[in-house]
């Protein structure tokens, strides 16, 4: 932790707008949000558009921002775009699932389910997804970061519960390249120490003095950063836009195609000793849990059912398989002395989930005589020593693990978006009142059908698990082809569901904001509306097993995993049906003390309304449909924060100190739920920059605790699992005409595994070394090193059990990977 430490004594000189906000080489700012909010170097003003009403001037806003860009981004050595969040102070994000499916909180709000609930990540402006936390389908599923990217706004708290749906948390918006830098690049990347070899490109010019476009994308395959023996990594990304300008205003059509799958890295096993409060964690014989997973080249498919329950095999090698197709139209334009801003995308969006994870990881003999009963015995089912036993000390560690393969199909996460308003500023005495007004409207489709099988396998890494076949002691094959049931038997049934359901939200929103001299004072409004449409079918549902009989393999008899297998109920399915609404607001007073220096203090009150995540439960009546418990679809966060921005032409430096009640509702077909939580902390960024030298850093404290539990008065008093005290990054950097040299350093400190506050999970610093090297005016040599010291950081924990005493599963950040890179300017 001594890295940690120095970490936090650097951590305070630095702020909120970072050093490479102020790039020399930004685009031009404009009003409608899609081209970076930065300025150049010795600029009066660094201009933000997310989340507000209109853009302006970040130290005339009351509001707690940040700006990342694209350049910068290049640096930064992320694997995927949560890393890239780790950049952003309050925000908390945990990278250990992969490239997606990933968790995202801001401050002290709570990280209950996987996704990013209370937080909306938008790309130009709109959603990605209407809800944050779909199961299996959260936003960093259907967007990748490349050279499109110019810029990542982000705003934490305050206007954002008004002038966006579903987002009290803040938003984080990826801002694409409009062409307004005529030029582009192409850019090849490949593993050192890893199998990916990748393409991106970008190119943007001007048709005509009021016409441009631009067009990037990339394409991408290989292992990927753990080991998995075949190519986990496979697809890429095509974005276009055109814009036309013309006087008082733009009309811009744009337009997405992505196909793209990435490996899930759920819970693996390591060795876990030592006392409840100071774990150590060390590798497995043959298993690394930074390098490894289950995903093997000997384990490709998985034969389950469809929606109709016909019998259909998936390539397991799909891992996060994401189909998007979009188009969307933005305009922006003045009628006399109105601005109206016009934003509309549809979202044609589908794919597949599948991935193993483990239910018990014990010694083989235990597992045979749990499985099996006394003299049962195991015999590889594929791989190179398939029909040979399984040795007791297989792979250095005679470890078997009992698989939960999920296989969840996508059907369609569709998604249609409008989001129109209007504004004005108008002269009242010796200030000036901005009036906006605007109406939202979204059509969330959440189509998805679950599956489920139950498997043994051994544990291994370098992609090289096999499926593990038990028999019983006289000789009965309790298993067929590494399956031992067709369901979710070692996860207690796990039954198998299918969901159809359309969300509808409406908003309509308004903001007053009145500045006279260094005082501004605003307030924003906004009314959702909304309901959702549907069909739920799960045995779970009715109380019945779901578990039958069927022939899977169609050799005409049924053996013993045949005879359980998952089936959706096709009749009697049940309805969803019910309407909701809320109200949301926020106030806010910005004072400018100074040219360089302004406090802040704003008060609000937005919501989420829960969407899948309570299918299934209490909360909506299973036979009509309409809510049962209406207290748990709107879950309120208020907020209060107060703080301060200084900018200099070489520094900055902004705090901001926030306190927050949050309601939290969920289930998904199990434990469910209700609670309150409190939290308060304070939040500093700051950038530095003089000659060759730069840094920037951001660091977050935060007290958080569970403050009722209607279902669990134990816990009232506790520390949510998974927060921490502390977290954030700092950027150090020495840059040249000829090179730029620096890491990006991020830590975390300990998070206890549950609500328990029984089982630590340490906390750990990531390094990310950069060396970039320029030849020529228009090339660039990159290195880039993420997690160098091939830390262990811990994620999610569940402890060693009277089964394997000395064996725990982990989700763990990817070990040490080693990418070179060189990009060709034009």
């Amino acid at each position: 932790m001594r890295a940690f430490h120095l970490f936090l004594s650097i951590a305070p000189l630095a702020l909120a707008a970072p050093a490479w906000a102020n790039d020399a080489n930004a685009e031009a700012t404009s009003e409608s949000g899609t081209s970076p909010s930065v300025s150049a170097p010795n600029a009066n003003k660094q201009v933000f558009s997310t989340g507000v009403a209109k853009g302006r001037d970040v130290l005339d806003s009351a509001i707690s921002t940040s700006s990342i860009r694209e350049n910068q981004i290049q640096k930064l050595s992320a694997r995927s775009l949560e890393e890239i969040f780790h950049n952003i102070a309050g925000v908390r994000s945990e990278v250990s699932n992969g490239e997606v499916n990933n968790n995202v909180t801001v401050r002290g709000l709570p990280m209950a389910s996987t996704g990013a609930k209370f937080l909306q990540i938008q790309e130009d402006g709109l959603p990605i997804v209407e809800f944050g936390d779909i199961i299996t389908g959260g936003a960093d599923m259907f967007m990748r970061a490349d050279l499109n990217l110019a810029a990542i706004e982000a705003i934490r708290g305050g206007s954002a519960s008004t002038f966006a749906s579903n987002s009290p948390a803040g938003i984080i918006n990826l801002m694409s390249k409009t062409g307004d830098v005529e030029g582009g690049s192409l850019m090849l990347s490949t593993g050192l120490d890893y199998e990916e070899y990748r393409a991106d490109f970008d190119y943007g010019a001007k048709i005509s003095d009021t016409l441009r476009f631009h067009i990037g994308g990339f394409y991408r395959q290989g292992e990927g950063p753990r080991r998995a023996g075949y190519d986990a990594l496979k697809g890429g990304q095509l974005k276009f836009n055109i814009t036309k300008q013309f006087t008082g205003g733009h009309i811009r059509l744009y337009g997405k195609i992505l196909d793209d799958r990435t490996p899930v890295y759920l819970p693996s096993p390591m060795t876990i000793t030592g006392a409840a409060s100071d774990l150590k964690f060390a590798p497995l014989p043959g298993f690394d849990a930074n390098k490894d997973a289950f995903l093997s080249r000997y384990i490709t498919s998985q034969l389950g059912l469809d929606q109709n329950n016909n019998t259909v095999v998936h390539d397991i090698r799909d891992g996060a398989r994401t189909k998007v197709k979009s188009v969307g139209l933005e305009a922006q334009f003045d009628i006399q002395e109105w601005t109206v801003t016009e934003r509309f995308r549809f979202s044609k969006i589908s794919g597949r989930y599948i991935t193993p994870f483990p239910a018990i990881i014990a010694p083989g003999a235990t597992v045979a005589a749990l499985f099996g009963g006394p003299g049962a015995t195991l015999r590889y089912a594929g791989g190179p020593n398939k029909g040979q036993l399984v040795p007791a000390n297989a792979n250095g560690n005679g470890l078997i693990a009992a698989l939960g393969l999920a296989d969840n199909t996508l059907g369609s996460f569709d998604n249609i978006t409008n989001d129109i308003r209007v504004s004005r500023v108008w002269k009242l005495g010796d200030g000036e009142l901005t009036t906006t007004a605007g109406f939202y409207k979204s059509r969330q489709t959440t189509e998805t059908s679950s599956n489920y099988a139950s498997a043994l396998s051994d544990v291994v890494g370098g992609g090289k698990a096999a499926l593990v076949d038990i028999t019983a002691g006289n000789g009965f094959a309790l298993s067929e082809n590494g399956y031992f049931s067709y369901d979710g038997t070692f996860f207690g049934g796990y039954p198998r569901k299918g969901i159809n359901v359309d969300y509808d939200t409406n908003a309509a929103f308004g903001s007053l904001n009145f500045k006279t001299g260094p005082l501004a004072i605003g307030g924003s409004l906004r009314y959702d509306f909304g309901g959702a449409q549907g069909t739920v079918s799960s045995y779970a549902l009715s109380g019945s097993v779901g578990s039958f009989p069927k022939d899977m393999n169609g050799n005409g008899t049924i053996s013993f995993p045949e005879t359980q297998v998952g089936f959706l109920p096709l009749n009697g399915l049940s309805p969803v049906d019910y309407t909701y609404h809320y109200l949301s607001y926020s106030v806010g007073v910005n004072y400018r003390v100074a040219e360089p220096f302004a406090v802040f203090a704003r008060y609000s009150r937005g919501a989420r309304a829960n969407s899948d995540r309570l299918l299934g439960s209490s909360a909506i009546n299973p036979v009509t449909g309409a809510l049962a418990n209406r207290n748990a679809l709107i879950d309120y966060v208020k907020q209060a924060e107060a703080g301060f921005k200084y900018r200099t032409s070489n520094f900055t430096f902004n705090g901001t100190a926030f306190m927050a009640n949050t309601l939290e509702h969920n289930s998904y077909f199990g434990p469910t739920i209700d609670r309150k939580y409190k939290a308060y902390g304070l939040e500093l960024e700051s950038s530095y920059r003089t000659g060759i030298f730069s840094m920037t850093a951001g660091a977050t404290y935060t007290h958080a605790e569970i403050s009722n539990d209607r279902l669990d008065p134990t816990v009232i008093g506790n520390k949510p699992a998974g927060a921490p005290t502390l977290f954030g990054y700092f950027t150090p950097e020495i840059s040249t005409d000829f090179f730029s040299i620096g890491a990006n350093v991020y830590g975390i400190t300990s998070r206890y595994s549950t609500d328990l506050e029984d089982y630590k999970m340490p906390g750990y610093v990531l390094v990310n070394p950069f060396v970039q090297v320029r030849p020529t005016e228009r090339m660039t040599v990159s290195l880039n090193v993420n997690n160098l010291f091939n830390t262990k950081g811990i994620t999610t924990l569940v402890v060693p059990t009277a089964l394997a005493p000395t064996v725990g599963s982990v989700t763990a950040i990817n070990g040490r990977t080693v990418s070179a890179s060189v990009r060709f300017d034009f």
